[in-house]
């Protein structure tokens, strides 16, 4: 998919991908609005997804850009997976012609679950669940990181 005309800054459609060696969550978000939703997530073999399966939410949803959670240590050092994650954001932009940044994603999964379970106690915590959550928290992030005050 090549997309040619893409909206201006604060009026985009942003893909939002939460990068993980077993399972890739991700979410759609605006610009305008600052929200988020979670989309399906796919699953991944040693971080390498179904390309097909993201190329099926992408020609759906058409964003202008993508946001890949860059999952950093605590100190904000690098670890193994970080650079798996760069890799990951580095392919969709040459699978899709689209701008893909990244976005700081420590403690995004300790939020997803706790807001999880605050909708539907443990039997709400399935893996593909957080991950998306977790896709959703890395978009509102970077929302806010962007056109907060």
């Amino acid at each position: 998919m090549t997309k040619k005309n893409f909206k201006p800054q604060g009026q985009r459609t942003v893909m939002g991908f939460d990068f993980g060696t077993k399972s890739i969550g991700i979410a759609i978000g605006q610009e305008l609005t600052g929200s988020a939703s979670s989309l399906k997530a796919v699953k991944a073999q040693d971080g390498i997804p179904n390309w097909d399966d993201i190329a099926v939410q992408v020609n759906e949803w058409q964003p202008d850009l993508m946001v890949v959670g860059l999952p950093l240590n605590m100190d904000g050092t690098a670890q193994e997976v970080t650079f798996k994650a760069k890799k990951f954001a580095n392919r969709l932009h040459n699978h899709y012609a689209i701008p893909v940044e990244t976005q700081d994603e420590r403690l995004t999964t300790a939020d997803a679950k706790a807001r999880l379970f605050e909708q539907g106690g443990y039997k709400n915590l399935g893996k593909g669940k957080v991950d998306n959550m977790s896709a959703v928290i890395i978009l509102e992030s970077f929302f806010e990181t962007s056109y907060g005050e």
